[in-house]
């Protein structure tokens, strides 16, 4: 069991959707008290997704997102958010509400973002195919590779930071490449990232809008276009750039390819 200070920080959590009624009905009740905002960012759902958050929680905060894309949910999700802590959750009933509580507390003994990770001990995944298995390794080696840090698992979207830390991730994502930019963002920005683990189940209901090979180009192409900014911005500085440009250059070829 793990014991939280009495004067605990407020904690926001976004949950963009899109037609995730029946799986809403299963997580909405789980969510712990510990959450003291909800917010349901939805992208123009035509399952009843809005009516199951109103009968199930008339105190959440439903913020209507026309872009579609997790990106844009993401981010309308931050500005709408008032707690000093915020947590992206995704509604389809893969992740485990109770980590929320271990986020928390591992922001509070000095973090400034938690990320959870299913290749870790104690981690693991129901849910991931041996091929986006293998792409989320390949991605996370060309991270590690590419921007330092020991990132073990780049492609996870359950993750927690402090409000103060968001303007580090400044930047319009669209789609599921989101969370390899807030990774990125957090290591240049040298902000202290914790991995816990995390147990992905598999979806309650429906399919995932997760295209393997679309989405893997884009996060492709965001490690070029973040690698590119900071070479820029070291440049300006007079720092020297590390030996890189072969798999920078790899990563730019693969993002041209992809015809979005």
């Amino acid at each position: 069991m793990i014991y939280l200070p009495d004067s605990r920080p407020n904690v926001s959590l976004i949950i963009p959707t899109l037609n995730e009624a029946k799986n809403l009905v299963h997580v909405l009740p789980t969510i712990p008290d510990i959450v003291d905002e909800l917010i349901i960012v939805d992208g123009e759902s035509t399952d009843g997704t809005l009516d199951v958050v109103r009968e199930l929680r008339p105190d959440a905060v439903i913020v209507l997102e026309q872009r579609h894309g997790k990106g844009h949910a993401l981010r309308a999700g931050f500005e709408a958010a008032r707690g000093d802590i915020i947590v992206m959750m995704d509604a389809d009933g893969s992740m485990d509400v109770s980590d929320i509580v271990v986020f928390v507390a591992s922001l509070q003994s000095g973090a400034d973002v938690v990320k959870g990770s299913r290749f870790v001990q104690g981690g693991g995944s129901s849910d991931l195919t041996l091929l986006r298995t293998a792409g989320n390794l390949a991605l996370t080696q060309a991270v590690r590779m590419v921007f330092g840090g020991r990132y073990s698992d780049l492609c996870y979207g359950y993750m927690a930071f402090w409000r103060h830390v968001l303007p580090a991730f400044e930047g319009e994502v669209g789609g599921f490449e989101v969370e390899t930019f807030l990774n990125i963002r957090a290591l240049a920005a040298g902000l202290r990232v914790v991995e816990v683990a995390s147990f992905e189940s598999s979806r309650i209901h429906g399919e995932s809008n997760l295209h393997t090979f679309r989405d893997g180009a884009r996060v492709l192409r965001t490690i070029y276009r973040e690698r590119r900014g900071l070479t820029r911005a070291r440049s300006g500085l007079g720092v020297p750039r590390p030996a890189v440009q072969a798999l920078v250059g790899a990563a730019y070829l693969a993002s041209q390819a992809e015809n979005v």
